[in-house]
C-alpha cells in the first residue's frame, strides 16, 4: 500500500506553482539562481518583473494580478521596504512568510540566506591576513540603506579595523561595475598608497581593478569582492582578484521551499537560517565558472 501523503505535499505535487517577483535574467543574480534550482527541482515558476519578456523561458508578466492562472506560492527579491505592507497582509490572511536572500522589516519572520556580515568578515580576515597592519585601505559598499549593503559594509569595517588596519575610505559604488570603476579612481587618486580593496560585491571590485590596471596599481593592491559571480571567479583565476566570498543560493532555494512547507505543516522556524559562505581563491575558483 502506498504511504499516505500529508495534504501540504499532495497540495505541492500536484500543483507547484511559484511566482518570483522581482526575477532578474541575469544569471549572475541570487535570484536567477534561486528560479533555476525550483525549476530544476520541478516546481512551474512565473517570472514577476515589467522589465523584461521572459526569464528562463517563461513568460513574466508585470504584476501578480496579470498572472492569468493560480498561484501556490509567491517568492520575492525586491527592497524590504517595498514589499513590507503585502508581507503584513499576507501574515493577516495565515499565510507562511520567509524571507530569502534579503532580510525584511516585518517582526517575527525567518530570514533565509548568507549572513552577510560573517561573509564580509571573512573577506576582512582574509585581507588582515595579506596586508601588513597600519596599510591603508578602502571598502567598496553597496547601497547601505539596503539590510544587504549594511551587513557586508558593517562586517568589512570591524573586521579591518580589529586587525589595524586604516580604512582610509568607505564610499558607495551602488553595485555597479561602471560606479565601481569611477569611485576606484577617486579613491587612488586621494590615497595613493592604497594596499587593500574589499568591495561589496564583485561587479564592484571588477570595476576597481580596471582602475587599479590603469594606474599600474594592480601588482600593489589585494582586491576581495562578494559573490563569487564567473567573471569573478576567471578574474581570481587570472590572478588579478585576489578573492571572492561565495553565497549558496541553491541552498536559499531549497530551504526556502522547506521553510514554507514546515511552517505550512503548523511548525516553527528559527529567526535566521544561515545558508553559509565560502571563500574562493585559485584553489576552488574553477568550481565558480
Amino acid at each position: 500500500m502506498d504511504p499516505v501523503m500529508d495534504p501540504v505535499e499532495e497540495q505541492l505535487t500536484k500543483s507547484k506553482v511559484i511566482a518570483i517577483v522581482g526575477l532578474s535574467p541575469r544569471p549572475e543574480r541570487d535570484s536567477y539562481d534561486v528560479a533555476r534550482y525550483l525549476k530544476e527541482q520541478g516546481y512551474r515558476i512565473i517570472p514577476v518583473n515589467p522589465t523584461v519578456d521572459e526569464v528562463l523561458g517563461e513568460k513574466s508578466y508585470p504584476d501578480l494580478k496579470s498572472v492569468p492562472e493560480p498561484i501556490d506560492m509567491v517568492d520575492i527579491f525586491r527592497r524590504s521596504e517595498l514589499v513590507a505592507p503585502v508581507v503584513d497582509e499576507a501574515i493577516a490572511d495565515g499565510v507562511p512568510v520567509v524571507f530569502v536572500d534579503t532580510k525584511g522589516i516585518n517582526k517575527g519572520v525567518t530570514y533565509i540566506g548568507t549572513d552577510n556580515k560573517a561573509g564580509a568578515a571573512l573577506a576582512a580576515k582574509l585581507i588582515c591576513d595579506n596586508v601588513p597592519a597600519g596599510s591603508d585601505v578602502a571598502i567598496l559598499q553597496g547601497i547601505v540603506t539596503q539590510s544587504t549593503g549594511k551587513a557586508r559594509a558593517d562586517g568589512a569595517h570591524n573586521g579591518l579595523t580589529a586587525c589595524g588596519l586604516n580604512i582610509v575610505a568607505e564610499q558607495t559604488g551602488e553595485w555597479d561595475r561602471a560606479k565601481g570603476l569611477a569611485v576606484m579612481e577617486n579613491i587612488l587618486t586621494a590615497n595613493p598608497n592604497l594596499r587593500a580593496v574589499f568591495a561589496s560585491n564583485d561587479n564592484m571590485g571588477l570595476g576597481a581593478i580596471e582602475a587599479l590596471k590603469s594606474d599600474d596599481m594592480l601588482d600593489k593592491v589585494f582586491v576581495v569582492g562578494f559573490d563569487a559571480n564567473p567573471d569573478a571567479a576567471a578574474s581570481v583565476l587570472a590572478g588579478e582578484m585576489s578573492a571572492t566570498i561565495a553565497q549558496n543560493p541553491y541552498n536559499m532555494g531549497a530551504l526556502g521551499v522547506e521553510s514554507v512547507l514546515k511552517l505550512m505543516r503548523g511548525g516553527k522556524l528559527d529567526p535566521v537560517i544561515d545558508t553559509g559562505t565560502v571563500l574562493v581563491d585559485k584553489s576552488n575558483a574553477a568550481d565558480f565558472m
